[in-house]
């Protein structure tokens, strides 16, 4: 299910909720299903489990999970996974473009890129 690439320069903790946001935006990970458990996961994974719970509590306030005290995680509804997304990309995208405008990028070379971008899907 998750598999850790220690020559990436990511911490792991960023790589296994990618993983996980992947997993539940392309429907791998359906609504209500149970997420491993921490121990579980730090097991398979031969990794700690602080490592673990950073993730889950990332991919809680990123909207893809719900956390029940006692009972465990669970994936939730995708949609409010893809909007918090999508507001995590515009906010980061924003930021690109302010920068790049102060370093005299202009706009129509900005919305060049954006277009370019999209010839990548």
């Amino acid at each position: 299910m998750i598999q850790i690439d220690f020559r990436d320069p990511r911490p792991i903790y960023e790589q296994v909720r990618e993983r996980f946001r992947e997993l539940i935006l392309s429907g791998a990970l359906p609504p209500d299903s149970k997420m491993p458990s921490v121990r579980e996961l730090s097991s398979a994974l031969a990794i700690n489990p602080n490592t673990i719970q950073r993730a889950y509590r990332e991919l809680e306030s990123d909207g893809c999970i719900v956390s029940i005290p006692g009972r465990g995680s669970y994936v939730c509804q995708p949609d409010a996974a893809l909007v918090a997304r999508r507001q995590e990309l515009l906010g980061r995208l924003k930021h690109t473009a302010a920068e790049l405008r102060a370093l005299g990028v202009g706009e129509e070379e900005l919305i060049a890129a954006v277009k370019e971008g999209e010839s990548h899907d």
